[in-house]
């Protein structure tokens, strides 16, 4: 029988709106079901088919007549197994019944073990003869999986921990668990785990579960009869990629971003401050549509996290991070700004001074004038592991994002703390001009600051120093002192010295290429030379290069001995570290966490600053290009009007390689991607860059007195 799946014909039929469509030869097929009348998979069959509804497996393998096929489903997945026996086989084999079975309690001379879940676990195929559309080593997601371990050799598909983008590069792990396979002797199908339900639990890559379900119907149905299989997921892009825009279009997606800040629960209210102190280790909350929605004056959380359950839900990533809450309250003015919501400028305001004025990151060891710490910001304040640390990129973020919120709300309550901020900085910056990724307090305890000032260190790491770079060149323009603009042009001198060759990268190449991109910008702008204008055309049309002609830019490795996250490189690596979104260079995806989102601040900064017309054609592709694959999905408010972190533009479809431990393909961070992605666009919609927009900014009003009072020299 499975060779009628390898020569069935994938002709796909039109879509229509949340329904399946099984297209037949002939309408005088029997398919006798056992399972929900909702699941998914069921609307599959069409009017062709004469459907009849049991209420248990044995029912419908006793009332199916000889040859007639049959569809056992997982009713109570994941909760409950299908309850199966040997009469029900024996019936099965006499009356020669095709059947398609999934997460059994029992099957005849084989041992089936209890469920058993798996988050890191993905679907590999095992054998191509299920459809001519997929590979051997394809790699498949089902979501919320749990299956029933068997022992059997011959598998269609596999539950791997597996390397790769969209297929095994490293190859068959030696540890895997049957997924679909043929029961021996029995006209029988399989599956260790639940299939039926690809919408709700949004399986994916679509294409590649459409010809699985293809293999799984040409299976029980009758000799000659050829499914063409084909749906609507819940998730989608907002726009298809060859759809016509609406002229409003950048318009809307502000206005979605936004609001996704609402539904998505990420503006934290005041009854749940006690509930996510009381979660100790724990990061992870469900996420619920009753769940109730602050007004700032509580701080905000980091994420939706790459965690998708059985239900195609994800929880909410709880952690209070000074540079999300920071980008976020950027994103709420600049969206209050566009459109005129004046709600959305108090947000953004009692975020601002939660963070900076009234929680734990304005105490202690940071508000101490004798601490080594003092004036910067640390990292998060939900424990003691985010509270100890900084980061000179995540305050750089932050005052950025208070830069553009004192700008749009007019106001100057933060300028100090700003101000501070970047001295703070500044003196914990070596005479090079970098700082290194992180100093924590127990550093400073032993070092104090000056030993910071005074190091000799180097780091090419734009990742990580060169939003530091920029807000030094920001501040000058603001202050002429000149230690900011010495040590800023001193690293990025330094740092184009060892372009590309010597730059250390975090997750992939192109994401420190991004980076750079704006502070060369804002050099140009307190010392247009032709070297710095050549340095920044050399970046920019560097990474222009890697641009698809839809848009997107996509990922690339460099050296790995240069890497600090890259790909997982053996199966065994998957899921234990931080990594890239791909398997190997040419995986056409774009990141959207590291890459994407930085490259639009970037490239608008240069628009502005160079009035550059290739420039300017990248970043309005760019622009298009995120507005079309902003998350739509009605069925999921807290995903929908978002930005995942991964994108497959080969595809057009959210999917990547999801090795990374915390940040996996289905997150959507809050600050570092939602905030800057919706900001840039509803800059651009004002036609105003943040140079420009900062332009008149007072933070320089007690300069003098910060200066003496941060132990700088005059």
């Amino acid at each position: 029988m499975i060779a009628k799946a390898i020569n069935s014909i994938l002709t796909y039929s039109l879509l229509i709106p949340l329904v399946f469509l099984l297209s037949c030869k002939s309408s005088k097929y029997v398919i006798h079901i056992s399972g929900q009348k909702t699941t998914d998979i069921i609307r599959i069959l069409d009017s062709d088919y004469k459907i009849i509804f049991h209420s248990s497996p044995q029912e419908a393998v006793t009332q199916a007549n000889e040859g007639e096929a049959v569809l056992i489903l997982a009713e109570q997945y994941p909760h409950e197994t299908t309850s199966l026996n040997a009469e029900l086989f024996r019936q099965i084999k006499i009356k020669n019944l095709p059947t398609y079975i999934e997460y059994p309690s029992y099957l005849p001379e084989l041992q089936v073990d209890n469920p058993v879940s798996s988050s890191i676990e993905r679907v590999l195929v095992n054998s191509p003869n299920l459809s001519q559309s997929l590979d051997s080593l394809d790699i498949l997601v089902i979501n919320g999986l749990h299956y029933c371990p068997v022992d059997i050799q011959q598998n269609y598909l596999l539950a791997a921990r597996v390397a790769g983008f969209d297929e095994a590069v490293y190859g068959l792990p030696d540890q895997t668990s049957p997924l679909l396979f043929e029961l021996p002797d029995y006209p029988v199908l399989v599956a260790t785990c639940c299939l039926s339900r690809p919408i709700t639990a949004r399986y994916a890559p679509r294409e590649s579960w459409e010809a699985v379900w293809e293999g799984i119907l040409n299976y029980i149905l009758p000799d000659g009869a050829m499914a063409s299989v084909s749906w609507i997921p819940d998730v989608l892009p907002m726009y298809s990629q060859n759809e016509t825009l609406p002229e409003n279009y950048q318009n809307e997606a502000v206005r979605m971003g936004a609001e996704w800040f609402y539904n998505a629960k990420m503006i934290l209210h005041e009854s749940y401050v006690d509930t996510l102190r009381k979660m100790e280790n724990s990061n992870l909350l469900k996420w619920k549509q009753e769940m109730p929605v602050g007004d700032g004056h509580f701080g905000s959380l980091e994420a939706i996290m790459s965690v998708i359950d059985e239900n195609g839900s994800q929880p909410i990533g709880t952690v209070q991070r000074g540079d999300c809450i920071g980008e976020t309250a950027m994103a709420m003015a600049a969206s209050g700004s566009l459109l005129d919501k004046d709600s959305y400028h108090s947000t953004a305001k009692n975020l601002l001074n939660y963070y900076l004025k009234n929680s734990p990151a304005a105490e202690n060891e940071w508000a101490d004038p004798d601490h080594g710490a003092y004036g910067l910001i640390p990292w998060g304040i939900t424990n003691y592991a985010w509270y100890r640390a900084n980061y000179g990129d995540d305050n750089a973020r932050q005052l950025m994002g208070i830069m553009v919120t004192s700008a749009l709300t007019q106001s100057t309550d933060w300028d100090d703390i700003a101000m501070k901020c970047l001295l703070a900085q500044l003196r914990t910056t070596g005479k090079n001009g970098f700082r290194g990724n992180r100093i924590d307090l127990p550093d400073f305890e032993r070092n104090g600051w000056e030993y910071y000032h005074n190091r000799d260190i180097i780091n090419i790491a734009p990742h990580f120093e060169s939003y530091l770079w920029a807000c030094f060149l920001w501040a000058y323009d603001k202050t002429g002192y000149p230690m900011f603009l010495e040590l800023a042009k001193k690293a990025i001198g330094i740092s184009m010295e060892h372009y590309p060759q010597g730059w250390q990268w975090t997750n992939g190449l192109v994401q420190e290429k991004a980076r750079m991109i704006l502070c060369l910008s804002w050099l140009l702008r307190v010392d247009d030379s032709e070297q710095h204008r050549t340095w920044l055309k050399t970046i920019a049309y560097d990474l222009i290069a890697l641009q698809d002609d839809c848009g997107a830019i996509r990922e690339e490795l460099g050296d790995l001995s240069m890497g600090k996250y890259p790909p997982p490189q053996s199966n065994d690596a998957y899921g234990t570290n931080e990594a890239s979104l791909l398997g190997k260079n040419g995986d056409e995806v774009s990141d959207l966490l590291y890459t994407s989102n930085f490259a639009f601040l970037g490239l608008h900064e240069a628009a502005h600053t160079t009035k550059d017309p290739f420039i300017i054609e990248a970043n309005n592709k760019l622009a298009e290009f995120l507005c079309r694959i902003q998350v739509k999905s009605p069925a999921h408010p807290e995903i929908h009007g978002a930005w995942f972190r991964a994108f497959d533009y080969g595809r057009f479809e959210h999917w990547g390689c999801n090795a990374d431990l915390g940040w996996g393909a289905w997150c959507i961070e809050s600050g570092w991607t939602q905030g800057w992605i919706t900001t840039i666009l509803a800059l651009r919609e004002m036609d105003t860059s943040i140079w420009d927009l900062t332009q008149n900014s007072g933070v320089a009003k007690n300069f003098d007195e910060l200066l003496i009072q941060m132990g700088l020299p005059d």
